[in-house]
């Protein structure tokens, strides 16, 4: 998993505490979120579908394509949650293009995962 290292800094946070939701499912997707302290889950369905630890990211697919979201977001723990809106995704992306193949390489591992869980390959 793909880990970022630039929210444990960060000044801006959520907190959320144990059980709140982040988002959910069919909310709208204009924000990023990295993990501050804590850990989450990612629910499709009900299911979950990936625990994320400090340094992980998640919602940065309906910030790309500015569709609503396919999946909800818990929090498992207490946690502080940095939330990174578009502005602040293309600055990341402009002032340090490795964050950009990092996101790629965390949605092509998320992407992979999904396929893997249902039983099927995904083409390389």
């Amino acid at each position: 998993m793909v880990k970022f290292n630039r929210f444990s800094d960060s000044a801006e946070y959520i907190n959320f505490k144990q059980g709140d939701i982040v988002f959910k499912e069919g909310d709208s997707g204009d924000m990023a979120y990295g993990v501050k302290k804590g850990e989450v889950d990612i629910l499709l369905r009900g299911r979950v579908i990936e625990h994320v630890l400090p340094g992980g990211m998640f919602g940065e697919l309906s910030l790309i394509d500015q569709k609503t979201s396919g999946v909800s977001v818990v929090a498992v723990t207490d946690c502080q949650i940095v939330p990174i809106n578009k502005r602040q995704f293309m600055f990341l992306i402009e002032q340090t293009p490795y964050f950009a193949l990092d996101v790629m390489s965390l949605m092509a591992d998320r992407l992979r995962q999904c396929y893997s869980s249902q039983d099927e390959s995904l083409p390389a």
